[in-house]
């Protein structure tokens, strides 16, 4: 898209510009939208996908506003950050715009403790919690709930403000990570479920949930705790608890008052069968969407797209296809330090089913150690006649490329 072409595209603001908005970036560009994307980091791996880079957080509400009423955008979307999704409806709300989201919906979304009021008033199966404002509360809820929990700020996502305890010695500082990141003062604290955990992609028209894929997810453990390393297709659960799971998903999404637009609902299924950890009303942050247009032929961020501009949606976009057994979405670590380059993307690349090899920093980029989503050093679409060979397809891709940091080389 090129010259006076802008001139009558339609506007679109995207807030963020990090690894996880760069599928639906890179979906902007294709149809020809004129994209302003809004990121705090001047380095964003999306804003070269962007027609206007502005250097706002995605977070700061006031300066987007004043963004996009001085750039006259048709529309606005918040893909793959959690916080931004309440600012994205609040500001097309303002400004008129048509919306994916209900500035109610939008705000429950948001929000870890909202979803688990209207969790409950929905009769949906999670795990037990209690909320605490300081140490001596969360002990007092240690002591009826039991070891391990996991302690997270409610309105924060990510890794940020979450923490396993695993014991008393764990619990102190676990709440106060948890307090500090919290923007209400408050943290939620609650029961370890063992089981596996499961991600339902879903796409709600019209007042119309559709549960477009099940994947398994499988996340790092401590210090990276519920960090995503890998999400794969179809699930491995039985049949029985796929269609629980879905049912779940579908209810969840209802008593949020989602009617529109895309949303994940992540699942943990145990002895107690499926139970809710919690759900966001956006697209994934792990390119959900590329796997679900590689493995089933549905264009998810160009529905994403749609909806947030307010354009009419044939149902028939939403009918899988089935274009492949299995799929796998494998992230990949760089080791800490300075990123010198990278090596054997080529050979990862040319291995029979790697769909796409993505990298999400330049050379001179300093990885820290590996806490959370944003310290991931990028990621690997693979495919093959069915889940399993798919993640061992991806997981021989990754064991190829390597991250040289300062003066030696280390595999991701």
């Amino acid at each position: 898209m090129t010259g006076d072409s802008h001139v009558w595209a339609k506007r679109l603001l995207v807030l963020g510009a990090g690894p996880g908005q760069l599928g639906l970036l890179e979906a902007a560009r294709q149809r020809e939208l004129y994209v302003i994307a809004a990121d705090r980091e001047p380095g964003a791996p999306g804003f070269p996908l962007a027609d206007r880079r502005a250097l706002i957080s995605a977070e700061d509400e006031p300066a987007l506003e004043r963004l996009a009423s001085a750039e006259e955008i048709d529309g606005v979307i918040a893909p793959g950050i959690d916080w931004s999704v309440a600012i994205a409806a609040r500001i097309a709300g303002k400004l008129g715009l048509p919306h994916a989201l209900s500035v109610e919906s939008a705000q429950l979304a948001v929000s870890k403790l909202k979803q688990r009021e209207r969790f409950a008033e929905a009769g949906l199966p999670f795990a037990r919690y209690a909320v605490a404002s300081r140490g001596e509360e969360a002990a007092a809820a240690a002591s009826e709930l039991g070891f391990p929990l996991v302690v997270k700020a409610p309105d924060r996502q990510g890794r940020r403000g979450l923490a396993l305890a695993r014991g008393r010695e764990e619990l102190e500082s676990a709440v106060e990570q948890a307090l500090a990141a919290s923007r209400s003062g408050l943290c939620i604290i609650e029961q370890l479920e063992p089981g596996r955990e499961a991600t339902v992609i879903g796409f709600s028209l019209d007042g119309r949930y559709h549960a477009l894929a099940v994947t398994d997810r499988r996340s790092a453990s401590v210090p990276a705790f519920g960090v995503s390393l890998e999400h794969a297709w179809p699930s491995s659960l039985s049949e029985a608890e796929l269609e629980k799971t879905i049912e779940i998903a579908g209810r969840a999404v209802a008593s949020l008052g989602i009617e529109q637009g895309p949303s994940y609902v992540q699942v943990i299924v145990g002895e107690r069968g499926p139970l809710v950890v919690e759900l966001a009303a956006r697209l994934g942050g792990g390119h959900d969407a590329e796997l679900i247009e590689a493995a089933l032929g549905i264009e998810l961020n160009g529905l994403a797209l749609a909806a947030a501009l307010g354009e009419t949606i044939d149902p028939q976009a939403l009918a899988p296809r089935h274009l492949v057994g299995g799929a796998c979405t494998c992230f990949m670590i760089a080791p800490e330090g300075e990123l010198v380059a990278v090596h054997g993307v080529e050979e990862a690349s040319a291995l029979e089913g790697v769909k796409r090899v993505r990298l999400y920093r330049e050379p001179g980029y300093v990885f820290t150690p590996f806490r959370s989503r944003s310290d991931r050093a990028g990621s690997l679409l693979v495919l093959g006649p069915d889940r399993e060979h798919a993640a061992q397809r991806a997981r021989e891709a990754a064991d190829l490329i390597r991250f040289e940091v300062g003066d030696s080389s280390v595999s991701s």
